[in-house]
């Protein structure tokens, strides 16, 4: 069973930029250039008419960030992750048959969104209080925890981040990740961490010995830590946040005006759930029987 969390008041980290940072907002790599690629403005109508339109063209423009597991374009040019393939499945069902991706940095997503540069957010986005006012959300696809990467046998026996605080080990984490906060809140002096660009610069770091331990999703790094010889993940774990454990949940974004999109959306989001079809996708791309949820957006959005 999914371990029993709290929802999160935190935002998403800003993991790997992959090898999917192949276009640019407009640009699409290997899938071509999008050319004029905003779509139609605003209907206006009650609830929206997106998911209309989008049937009478057949395709669905997804905004992804390049981020390994989530939502990237993989060595063959193929877009790839646990959003984008749980997109195609829904997306079908919902009388849209192609999947087309709109890459950006994990930064831009809202923005691009909100601007119609493309249709959804399909890149795992963490549902907090401050991103459900700026964007629609799905119910979450997944739940995640936090975990360590530490050298090979975990000589220090590090654990969670109380134990980074007392045994006053050095610790990194990448640039943008929720975990400086989830250390911050444990007492770990924020000037103190060594900030990296990714997992891939954490795992070095932890392997050449600069730090004790690399945080990050637990996901992040069992992906990233699993062909190290120096180096191991540590179980998952509840980050402590306001005295409480507490844990994230990833969804897909809409525009705030497209209501019955994100309606017709979650009808089919559990239904996969229910059948077991949506732990059938996520599976390849390292996730667990825990990582599945019944969080609701709403209760995330509320803090």
């Amino acid at each position: 069973m999914a371990p029993s969390i709290a929802p999160p008041r935190i935002g998403r980290r800003s993991l790997l930029a992959g090898v999917a940072a192949l276009g640019t907002l407009g640009t699409v790599g290997s899938f071509g250039t999008l050319g004029c690629s905003r779509v139609s403005a605003d209907s206006g109508v009650e609830g929206g008419d997106l998911l209309d339109r989008l049937r009478a063209q057949g395709v669905v423009r997804l905004g992804i960030a390049g981020e390994i597991p989530f939502g990237y374009i993989d060595k063959d040019g193929e877009l790839t992750g646990e959003a984008p393939e749980l997109a195609r499945v829904i997306f079908k069902r919902l009388g849209v048959d192609r999947v087309q991706p709109v890459p950006t940095e994990f930064g831009s997503l809202i923005p691009g969104l909100n601007s119609q540069q493309f249709d959804v957010v399909a890149a795992g986005m963490y549902v907090n209080p401050e991103r459900c006012q700026q964007v629609l959300f799905a119910d979450p696809d997944y739940q995640m925890l936090d975990s360590f990467v530490v050298r090979k046998g975990n000589p220090k026996d590090l654990h969670n981040y109380s134990d980074i605080v007392k045994k006053k080990a050095k610790l990194a984490t990448g640039t943008g990740y929720a975990q400086i906060q989830h250390a911050v809140e444990a007492g770990y002096k924020e000037s103190d961490l060594l900030i990296v660009p990714d997992q891939v610069a954490g795992l070095n770091a932890v392997e050449a010995g600069r730090v004790d331990a690399f945080a990050g999703t637990a996901v992040t790094v069992r992906l990233v830590a699993k062909n190290s010889r120096k180096a191991e993940a540590t179980d998952a774990f509840a980050p402590v946040i306001g005295g409480k454990p507490r844990g994230d949940g990833g969804a897909f974004a809409f525009r705030l005006t497209e209501t019955k999109l994100r309606d017709a959306f979650n009808v089919e989001l559990h239904k996969l759930k229910k059948s077991g079809e949506v732990y059938r996708i996520l599976r390849p791309f390292d996730f667990t029987q825990d990582e599945m949820t019944d969080l609701t957006a709403k209760e995330l959005c509320r803090g």
